[in-house]
């Protein structure tokens, strides 16, 4: 062990509990009832880190296909496909100006 940085002891317990030491808790962030990771680092060192956790009334927004849809709007937005209106009446009226032409298009 290193002199020069601080360390901190635990005991391992029945069943691989361990008690986190406060110090650590408060580094990471993390309170009573989170979760949090272990893992091996590429030196075969084993790190712990908070897990990120997606609240459930997020999680559309990181589906694949939600995803596909912001790539293809950031594409929309730097290509110019895009348009400004001053106020949700002009929003609403364009938007129903394309919805009949592309009816008046289906018929043809």
């Amino acid at each position: 062990m290193s002199e020069d940085r601080p360390y901190y002891k635990t005991r391992l317990r029945a069943r691989g509990q361990i008690t986190v030491p406060p110090e650590i808790r408060k580094r990471l962030g993390v309170r009573d009832g989170d979760d949090i990771l272990f893992y091996v680092t590429e030196k075969g060192q084993i790190a712990v880190a908070p897990a990120q956790i997606i609240d459930p009334e997020q999680a559309w927004f990181w589906t694949e296909r939600w995803q596909k849809m912001e790539r293809e709007s950031d594409e929309d937005v730097k290509a110019g496909r895009v348009y400004a209106f001053d106020n949700v009446e002009d929003a609403i009226a364009f938007l129903d100006s394309n919805a009949d032409a592309e009816d008046n298009n289906a018929k043809d």
